[in-house]
């Protein structure tokens, strides 16, 4: 079997350093005949230079991925560095023999971190508190102290308990929390054990918790899993946290909740339309904390997804089964 696996990105700075990083990477694997692809050049040069390839790496949201891998018969996988592969036709791959496999919670720890920065900075108005040093109006933010939470006591219902979800739980069950969860996979129950986490059903979970914080990924069965009918569920002193992806929430229906209040505030690192709108409430909203779809943020996601990509592109060049394939749905 070929061992050829291919980055295909743009030729750009971040590029170069995402092939150094990887290049590390497949060094310590080994055996890996690793290419850099411009996906800027035309269509033709990019097939005849990706073939042989048993493995494609997209740099990024690259268009017509199912093209190319038609062109190249000894493709077996296509591998992201990040988690999300909404934007892969993962059905058509599939029916052309070749799997899609995500970065296998390379950027978890990151994306939990700042869902709980999410949970504090809404509860706490840290926004708010940013702003009015900078503007030099100190104490004078706006707003009662009744608009003012600790995380202590509160009911925190995940939807997702998968490789963020689980790392979210783990880490507010040593806040005095209560974690409940809802998730169409089952999981054993030493997994379940240590997160701490009690099962609910779903509509259980967004009527009673405090806060209610999103991560699965973005497929026809999430997409607007959140919209009116949910809302007007949501205690009226309950929080949204969104880390996961923009279209899992219906973002009007959202807007029209905080607007009348039928839920309190919301947390998010992702919107249904990036970057977001000129036009949208949402970034000014009083009641609202959005920052700009960097959950995944750190110089440890990074080194992580280099090597987990690498780690499953040596699988599939040793002929083996890879990890963290992502089903079409």
């Amino acid at each position: 079997m070929s061992n050829i696996v291919v980055i295909l990105g743009p030729e750009n700075e971040g590029s170069e350093i995402r092939m150094t990083e990887t290049k590390a990477a497949a060094d310590q694997v080994g055996g890996i005949d690793l290419r850099f692809v411009n996906s800027e050049l035309p269509f033709d040069e990019i097939i005849s230079q990706c073939q042989g390839a048993v493995v494609l790496i997209p740099a990024g949201h690259i268009s017509g991925l199912t093209e190319i891998a038609e062109k190249i018969e000894t493709l077996k996988l296509v591998q992201t560095f990040s988690a999300g592969t909404d934007y892969i036709d993962k059905a058509e791959l599939a029916e052309l023999g070749v799997h899609v496999a995500n970065n296998g919670g390379a950027n978890a720890v990151a994306v939990a971190e700042h869902a709980i920065a999410l949970m504090f900075a809404v509860n706490r108005r840290l926004d708010h508190q940013i702003e009015s040093v900078k503007a030099g109006t100190w104490m004078d933010i706006g707003g009662m102290r009744e608009n003012f939470h600790t995380l202590v006591g509160k009911r925190v219902g995940i939807v997702g308990l998968g490789r963020i979800g689980s790392r979210v739980a783990k880490r507010l069950s040593g806040w005095e929390c209560e974690i409940v969860y809802c998730d169409v996979f089952e999981y054993d129950d030493d997994y379940i054990s240590e997160t701490g986490a009690t099962k609910l059903d779903f509509d259980e979970l967004i009527s009673t918790s405090d806060i209610v914080t999103l991560h699965v990924p973005l497929d026809r069965s999430t997409r607007h899993i959140m919209s009116d009918r949910e809302f007007e569920m949501m205690k009226s002193t309950s929080i949204l946290i969104n880390t996961c992806r923009g279209p899992v929430v219906d973002e009007n229906a959202l807007i029209r909740a905080l607007e009348s209040k039928e839920i309190y505030a919301a947390g998010l690192d992702v919107t249904e339309i990036e970057p977001i709108e000129a036009d949208n409430p949402l970034p000014t909203m009083d009641n609202v904390v959005v920052t700009p779809h960097l959950a995944t943020r750190a110089i440890e996601s990074e080194y992580n997804a280099s090597q987990y990509t690498m780690e499953n592109a040596g699988r599939i060049v040793r002929g083996e089964t890879p990890e963290w394939i992502v089903k079409p749905v």
